[in-house]
């Protein structure tokens, strides 16, 4: 088994573990907080480092996934992100043994696919992304890196989305549509046509 660290420690992080725990190919070292106000186990795994420990723990443990969520921005995942990269970091692509995802879709590093989300063909998903469970990305859909895409969500075929999006739960693209860059979809949201960058729609 490989090592791996976890950046972040709030609610997202217990739901990462879950899958990594069950494709059994990564052993999780520990969890790397922005500080160190709480020591508790998270999932019974420990808290190993702040984030200023990152850089000499990394030549350890060059494995990571960042576990931090994302809903109103994507400014701490990609900074983390970019931070990480130049500090060596290697990022896994995570995928859950209970999701699909085509042989024809090409995922990028250090996306997470969790439980139930169906990848269909010709998928394109950049770095650092979080494809929630049970969130269904049809044939042909582009998402942009550091994007959300949150539980339940319907992207339909041939979507565009941009850099640090974020699609709320339950919410339904239409085929076709394009969504800008850090834009915010609350959940169950029906969109119809395209969106500009930085709208937030809720």
């Amino acid at each position: 088994m490989k090592k791996i660290i976890l950046i972040g420690g709030g609610g997202h992080c217990l739901s990462c573990i879950d899958v990594i725990e069950s494709i059994k190919n990564f052993q999780i070292q520990g969890i790397v907080q922005p500080n160190l106000e709480n020591l508790n186990l998270i999932s019974g795994y420990p808290v190993i480092g702040t984030d200023k420990d990152l850089p000499k723990l990394l030549k350890k443990i060059p494995n990571v996934l960042i576990c931090v969520g994302q809903i109103k921005t994507s400014k701490v995942r990609t900074n983390l992100f970019n931070f990480l990269k130049q500090n060596g970091a290697i990022f896994p692509i995570i995928k859950s043994p209970n999701s699909y995802c085509s042989p024809r879709a090409n995922i990028s590093e250090g996306t997470i696919v969790m439980h139930g989300c169906i990848i269909n063909s010709n998928v394109v998903v950049g770095s650092n992304c979080i494809l929630n469970t049970k969130s269904l990305i049809e044939h042909d859909v582009i998402i942009n890196k550091n994007c959300h895409i949150s539980t339940g969500a319907i992207i339909n075929g041939g979507v565009s989305i941009g850099e640090g999006t974020f699609i709320g739960s339950g919410s339904v693209i239409k085929e076709g549509v394009k969504i800008g860059n850090k834009v915010i979809i609350g959940a169950g949201q029906v969109i119809h046509k395209n969106i500009s960058d930085e709208k937030i729609i809720k």
